[in-house]
């Protein structure tokens, strides 16, 4: 009975440490969420605690997505996004199959070799003047190929490589499949649960990657939301989201407040990133750790 009342004491403790964790986070979201859907006449009235928008209103989201240099960065973002991360995965589920070979030469040497480059990252002057001598400078391409691999997921994807039956590929290669074929019609769906969950992680930082979009992408038209984003909240460059012409005029859209125009660009940044979460969640502690277990 003791040792489970301390029990019972004890997972209450937690949970209340959970809530209020879970309540620090979700309170911040949920007012730059009210502050975007408040009436533009009632927003002043809205406090820090609160979650709920005063009134309610879409002038702020119609103002930001009016402005062709918003949605150019948009399209621009889930383009490096989509094609960037379906690059990062193939690269890394090839890199894994090949160092998951009995008998590859070499093995040692390669995985010492990313593992120093894991440590041990290039400068960002190397950086620049690599993507300047292959001509990639202000190209969506640049960021598209940058970090095509990162050798932390890399090792994750080997982990569960290592554990597909070998006699399963060596029947393939028996059948007269080639080491294209075995990956990609053999490795990879059976990898599916760890590729969803390591896109996952690659889309996340594809999505929200912004000091190497802001030095290798410098003109507007390659601009990307994060970088936007930045100029807009934390420069407080106004022109960027309400547009020369209607400043110079100071009509009602240069009159929106600037809290919750911000909010609102904020929103926009961080939804579409949010929305893949509850698809992939499932996997995160399930799937992800097992494979770190040796049975």
């Amino acid at each position: 009975m003791k040792s489970s009342k301390k029990l019972s004491v004890s997972k209450i403790i937690m949970g209340i440490i959970l809530i209020f964790l879970a309540a620090s986070m979700l309170i911040p979201m949920l007012n730059i969420l009210a502050q975007s859907l408040s009436h533009p006449d009632k927003v002043h009235a809205l406090k820090g605690w609160d979650i709920l928008p005063k009134g309610f209103s879409l002038v702020n989201f119609q103002v930001i997505l009016s402005q062709p240099l918003v949605i150019r960065s948009i399209l621009n973002s889930v383009f490096i996004t989509v094609v960037g991360t379906f690059l990062n995965l193939v690269m890394t589920a090839s890199a894994a199959y090949v160092l998951t070979r009995p008998g590859l030469v070499g093995k040692k040497i390669f995985m010492y070799f990313f593992i120093i480059m894991m440590i041990f990252e290039p400068g960002i002057i190397q950086e620049y003047f690599l993507m300047k001598d292959i001509h990639l400078l202000d190209s969506l391409f640049s960021m598209v190929f940058y970090k095509c691999v990162n050798v932390y997921y890399l090792i994750i994807l080997m982990r569960f490589m290592e554990d597909i039956p070998g006699s399963l590929i060596e029947a393939a290669r028996i059948d007269g499949a080639g080491h294209v074929n075995v990956l990609f019609k053999i490795m990879m769906p059976l990898c599916k649960v760890p590729l969803l969950t390591v896109g996952m992680f690659y889309a996340v930082f594809r999505w929200n990657e912004f000091f190497k979009s802001s030095i290798f992408l410098t003109s507007k038209k390659n601009t990307v939301l994060q970088v936007l984003l930045k100029q807009f909240v934390v420069n407080s460059d106004t022109q960027v989201i309400v547009g020369a012409a209607n400043i110079m005029a100071n009509n009602n859209i240069a009159q929106l407040d600037n809290g919750s125009l911000k909010a609102a660009t904020i929103v926009i940044a961080v939804i579409p990133i949010l929305l893949l979460y509850p698809i992939i969640l499932k996997y995160y502690t399930s799937d992800v750790l097992a494979g770190g277990v040796k049975e």
